[in-house]
């Protein structure tokens, strides 16, 4: 158990790891709580009920049954769109931000795409999905997504038949879902590829269905094992493989504190623990107890991703996404490359260096200067006040109360010269240039 005394840093970096950041009125409250407790109520979180998220309404999703009646109209754009706002509500308002913040890290674990699957309401399903097996035994979750429409339709299960497996399924459940490069042969994607023969979508319900006459029933060797494998054996076996544990540690420390490969030794310290039970939870109370979690490396450790770094900037600046309409929010985060439920391919998104570009420069001024532009800073629009004044104040507000000189200095500069040119205190620029500072940057 980790014993460390308390204090807003280390809060805010624990709130922005464990969820989307806190504002500053609750860094002023939880800082006086101690590190188990500020742990314990976030782990809570994900079996507690979450009546704000809950609240956020659901966008109406068209399901398979409902588009065969004669004469609907389907407007997939819409929906997605609509779904998109509904989820980052959601993250923005939660009053269990692990869980969000966990449902949005298996998004990125398993990353799946409107752009193919087509339906909304699948990519919802697949959503939920995360949201209520993410936390538990990672095999359990597996077993769902696997099975989930989105999954189905993004790799290709409508196509692999008994005679002429579809490979691409068994070859990303070890590569990129639970167990890493290198780990396995060809031979094990082919037979894997095998056993998952038979599963289908339900083109009329949109559900799972099993069709035992296209499925191989031969006996398949995978991973060293023999036997007349079916697809959720195949699952089992890759979840409870050495690497998988490794894999599974390495991913989620890697977006908790700082990037490591599976070889690390950090990634050591928990495998033991996660091998027993496979379980999600206790692994994320065992990170957060880490000290090398509040070390200097993970403290500096991460680039906010672009959802990330827009969740956080509506909630200190006290907004939701009601100033902006679905299709806005969606153009603003694809002017830097992360919408939700799009990401470019089954590799996903990157982390760090990944975001750090002169092509989304663009897109992050106008991000920052639409929520600066919608924000209520009349706080900071004080005549008669001192620029040295108003910029704390502004950084204070956006969760900054220390940041480099060079960085104070930048935003000082902008304050005084348009003072000088306006007459008025540009609170608006001020806070537009301090969301693009690396302090706020940096997860």
């Amino acid at each position: 158990m980790l014993s460390v005394a308390t204090n807003p840093a280390l809060v805010a970096h624990l709130y922005r790891r464990a969820g989307f950041g806190a504002t500053p009125a609750e860094l002023d409250d939880l800082s006086h709580k101690s590190w188990a407790d500020l742990v314990d109520g976030l782990l809570a979180g994900l079996s507690g009920a979450d009546r704000a998220g809950d609240a956020v309404p659901l966008p109406h999703l068209t399901t398979l049954p409902e588009s065969s009646v004669p004469g609907y109209y389907y407007n997939g754009w819409e929906e997605y769109t609509n779904l998109v706002t509904w989820w980052l509500e959601r993250m923005v308002v939660t009053g269990t931000p692990l869980r969000e913040k966990l449902t949005w890290l298996l998004h990125c674990q398993f990353p799946t795409s409107i752009t193919k699957v087509n339906w909304a309401y699948m990519m919802y399903a697949q959503n939920q999905i995360f949201r209520t097996r993410g936390p538990g035994n990672f095999e359990t979750l597996v077993q769902a997504v696997a099975k989930g429409p989105a999954m189905l339709i993004w790799l290709d299960a409508g196509t692999s038949h008994r005679n002429a497996p579809n490979q691409n399924f068994a070859r990303e459940l070890m590569e990129r879902f639970a167990m890493g490069i290198g780990n396995y042969t060809q031979e094990d994607v082919i037979q894997g590829a095998r056993a998952f023969t038979g599963w289908e979508l339900d083109t009329v319900s949109g559900g799972f269905f099993f069709n035992s006459y296209d499925h191989d029933n031969g006996v398949k060797h995978f991973l060293g094992r023999t036997g007349r494998f079916m697809g959720e054996d195949i699952v089992h076996i890759v979840t409870h493989e050495p690497a998988s544990h490794r894999w599974v540690v390495a991913r989620l420390w890697s977006w908790l504190a700082y990037p490591v490969s599976p070889g690390d030794p950090i990634v050591q310290d928990f495998v033991h623990g996660y091998a027993k039970d496979l379980n999600i939870t206790n692994l994320l109370a065992a990170m957060f107890h880490h000290p090398a979690f509040v070390s200097a490396q993970a403290m500096q450790g991460l680039v906010k991703q672009p959802i990330e770094l827009l969740v956080g900037a509506l909630r200190v600046l006290g907004l939701t996404t009601a100033p902006f309409s679905p299709s806005a929010l969606q153009g603003l985060l694809g002017a830097i490359g992360q919408v939700p439920f799009a990401p470019p391919s089954v590799g996903g998104w990157g982390w760090n260096e990944y975001w750090q570009s002169t092509g989304a420069a663009a897109g992050y001024l106008q991000l920052a200067s639409n929520l600066a532009g919608v924000a209520n800073l009349t706080a900071l629009e004080n005549g008669d006040g001192h620029p040295a004044d108003q910029v704390t104040a502004a950084l204070s507000l956006i969760g900054l109360p220390k940041v480099s000189h060079r960085t104070r200095s930048a935003v000082t500069s902008l304050a005084l010269s348009l003072r000088q040119n306006s007459g008025a205190w540009p609170a608006q620029q001020i806070v537009t240039l301090a969301l693009l500072s690396p302090e706020f940057a940096m997860n």
